[in-house]
């Protein structure tokens, strides 16, 4: 059983985009369910054998994490969501930074249908990450382009780009560089004027990613603080929520797919965030789980007792990737037919007609109300282009002025009783390698 999500369509009016933008000529369509971003070094070469096997079979997509691709996940042939983080594995130059021969030789290859650049996961928001020098292999080396047996590490930041202008310009790059091929970026929500700024980045340069995915907190990884685990991020309803409705406020959304992430695991709960505005879900735990994942939480320790997180041979052995691809394609052939079952109970053809009326919940106070009743309202098309916020939800008219496209932080002239001048804002000069001149004719909604 296999529901689609067609990703990136060639616009039917590529002239009417600024010629900086680039469009995306090879379209890709998705199942509605795929695996999450999950990177060699974090598990086993067996793992991603029967990852990607498994993908191969059920025709779904299999995201790389920032590891970036090994001759593991060329084995079978499954396509791959290729995650370019901040460490630029596969696409980077010795000194660490973004390197476009190496990235155009990965991104071109046939198995590669998408680009998705790490902006943040929800698992830990706004911090780095190490693969401990012991677990990178020659094999991990050469996939990352790292030194053998040495700290692997992810910085905080991206290097490539500093403003959210300089994002955009950074993707439209990566869009050319790839052939064309859908290319977006992953983000948890933190404060709501960073996402908005990137919006704002995308009013002012013409440039829009294909997709945008938006990974909650609740995502799990065993290489987080557990403060960040526990605490850092937005919860994935409300950061779903936030970005299809800003989206349609700025009228972008027919143009912009959304994907999402975040204990995704059963066919109801992808039902419920196609309801709230996704149009495809990945999936990491449920995957895992499947491997046979047991959740021992030693995955720092490179002494998983089933194989799945281990870069020990012998360990690894636990894993039989036959055994384990048939049941990655049968845990995803079987959530969706559960979710074909859904589907037809409410009367629809598709997930993409489920709307948050026909999800209901039993709140605290014993109330029953559909999502659609206890939910932000849904904006209408192009509301936040408008001069006059008033009417809007509080977290729209209060902080989409705050937000600056030249700048991830507020605008602090909005959040400061006493205005400062605009030289002394943060944050303000461009410094990545993808930069160019903006006009600052002002917005509308600005």
């Amino acid at each position: 059983m296999t529901f689609a999500s067609g990703l990136a369509a060639i616009p039917k009016a590529p002239a009417a985009r600024d010629a900086q933008a680039g469009v995306c000529t090879q379209p890709y369509h998705a199942s509605v369910f795929n695996i999450s971003a999950m990177s060699f070094g974090a598990l086993s070469a067996n793992a991603i054998l029967a990852l990607n096997r498994g993908a191969q079979r059920g025709g779904f997509a299999h995201d790389t994490g920032e590891g970036s691709i090994s001759v593991h996940h060329r084995a079978h042939g499954g396509d791959l969501i290729w995650e370019i983080g901040s460490g630029y594995f596969g696409c980077r130059n010795a000194d660490g930074t973004f390197s476009e021969e190496r990235f155009t030789e990965n991104a071109r290859g046939e198995q590669v249908k998408m680009i998705e650049l790490k902006l943040s996961q929800g698992a830990k928001p706004g911090h780095g990450g190490v693969l401990p020098g012991p677990k990178v292999s020659p094999e991990i080396a050469q996939a990352r382009g790292v030194p053998v047996g040495t700290d692997c590490v992810s910085p905080a930041a991206h290097s490539a780009f500093g403003t959210p202008i300089e994002m955009m310009q950074f993707i439209a790059r990566l869009r050319e560089l790839s052939g064309g091929k859908p290319t977006g970026f992953k983000l948890c929500i933190g404060h709501p004027w960073e996402w908005f700024a990137l919006v704002k980045a995308m009013l002012a340069t013409g440039i829009t990613p294909d997709f945008i995915v938006v990974d909650g907190a609740e995502g799990g990884t065993g290489a987080a603080p557990l403060e960040f685990t526990d605490h850092v991020g937005s919860p994935l309803q409300e950061g779903l929520l936030l970005v299809h409705n800003t989206l349609r406020g700025v009228g972008l959304r027919e143009r912009i797919k959304i994907g999402c992430a975040g204990k995704v695991v059963s066919a109801f709960d992808i039902a419920r965030l196609m309801a709230l505005g996704a149009d495809w879900c990945n999936a990491a735990r449920g995957f895992m789980f499947a491997l046979g994942c047991i959740q021992a939480q030693h995955c720092h320790t490179d002494h998983c007792p089933t194989g799945v997180a281990t870069q020990d041979p012998l360990r690894q052995q636990s894993l039989v990737v036959g055994d384990k691809a048939e049941r990655v394609y049968n845990f995803h052939e079987m959530t969706l037919d559960a979710l074909k079952e859904l589907v037809q109970a409410a009367g629809l053809r598709h997930p993409h007609e489920i709307t948050a009326h026909h999800i209901v919940r039993r709140s605290a106070d014993h109330k029953v109300q559909s999502l659609a009743q206890l939910m932000l309202p849904q904006l209408p098309d192009g509301a936040l282009l408008a001069e006059d916020l008033s009417t809007l939800p509080f977290i729209y008219r209060n902080t989409w002025p705050q937000a600056a496209r030249r700048a991830f932080l507020a605008d602090v002239r909005q959040l400061c009783r006493h205005p400062m001048p605009a030289a002394a804002w943060p944050c303000r000069a461009p410094r990545g390698p993808y930069s160019a001149a903006v006009p600052d004719a002002p917005r509308p909604g600005r």
